[in-house]
């Protein structure tokens, strides 16, 4: 079955299906290895490991391009890809649409924030107006190839207009052909459940570590009608907080020995990156002599 069919399968399902983030290929290995579903490519994790900033609209859509891409070949999940606003207006969502369904999406998230962007967790956020949103999802809708590749509007309104405006936006996003709808950063399980009742599309919602969102459990989300529940930076924020305590010992010790503990093993890393398959290969191609 293709990705994108499979991808809109499980949408269709409303079981709160887990999407950890992947900021690179490797981190998208180890979802894979653990037994997810799909993999969701954040945005906000391509700004922090690609260029060591925050998630403010630094990035351009050809580095994120060249991260699915990436992801694609590395394993054999459908890839959710966060395509911050289009990278412009609805004649760049195009491109932006082509590009990344070539890269390897299988299902492309859209925001109606005002460029530059923010993390949906930020303050400060503003949205464009929401005929200006529909516009873009009708022009990502007629851009794709592939009809099974899934259009996600997601919506910023919460912050600043209040819940019912954002659910609003979210009606006149699938109105226009959105195959999912995202209402970011609700602010109590209520809230949540509001959303995943009111909106007759299959509906995302975010988990942020630290974030505006409460975290109920899985269960409750699925229980609520959920289709998706992204985890964008877990992996991120995990790794960073290991790497930290690693290089600080690595400083203060001249030795790794105290956080052995913390480190994957040699055999357990080339693993991890199938280097027995590159192994075959080198064999199966070695030049006879």
């Amino acid at each position: 079955m293709q990705k994108t069919r499979l991808l809109k399968n499980l949408a269709a399902q409303r079981n709160a299906i887990m999407l950890p983030g992947a900021a690179n290929a490797m981190f998208a290995r180890v979802i894979e290895d653990l037994g997810f579903k799909a993999v969701y490519v954040t945005g906000a994790g391509i700004a922090n490991m690609h260029l060591g900033a925050p998630d403010v609209g630094l990035t351009t859509v050809s580095e994120v391009a060249n991260t699915v891409a990436a992801i694609s070949d590395a394993v054999d999940l459908p890839l959710v890809v966060d395509a911050d606003t289009g990278f412009g207006n609805a004649v760049n969502t195009i491109r932006t649409v082509k590009l990344l369904e070539r890269a390897g999406a299988s299902a492309i998230q859209l925001e109606d924030q005002v460029f530059p962007k923010k993390c949906g967790h930020f303050n400060g956020k503003d949205v464009i107006a929401s005929g200006e949103m529909v516009q873009k999802i009708k022009a990502a809708v007629d851009a794709r190839n592939d009809q099974d590749l899934m259009i996600i509007a997601r919506t910023d309104a919460r912050a600043i207009e209040g819940l019912d405006a954002a659910l609003d936006r979210a009606h006149a996003y699938i109105e226009a052909g959105a195959d999912m709808t995202f209402v970011e950063a609700p602010q109590s399980v209520d809230e949540l459940k509001r959303i995943a009742g009111e909106l007759n599309q299959p509906q995302v919602a975010n988990i942020v570590f630290g974030g505006k969102t409460p975290d109920p459990g899985n269960a409750v989300l699925a229980q609520s009608g959920f289709a998706f529940v992204l985890y964008a930076n877990a992996v991120l924020q995990a790794a960073l907080r290991a790497s930290t305590e690693v290089l600080t010992a690595l400083r203060d010790d001249g030795s790794l020995a105290s956080v052995a503990d913390k480190l994957a093993g040699f055999d357990e890393r080339q693993r991890s990156v199938n280097k027995d398959i590159w192994d075959g290969f080198e064999t199966k191609y070695q030049q006879a002599n």
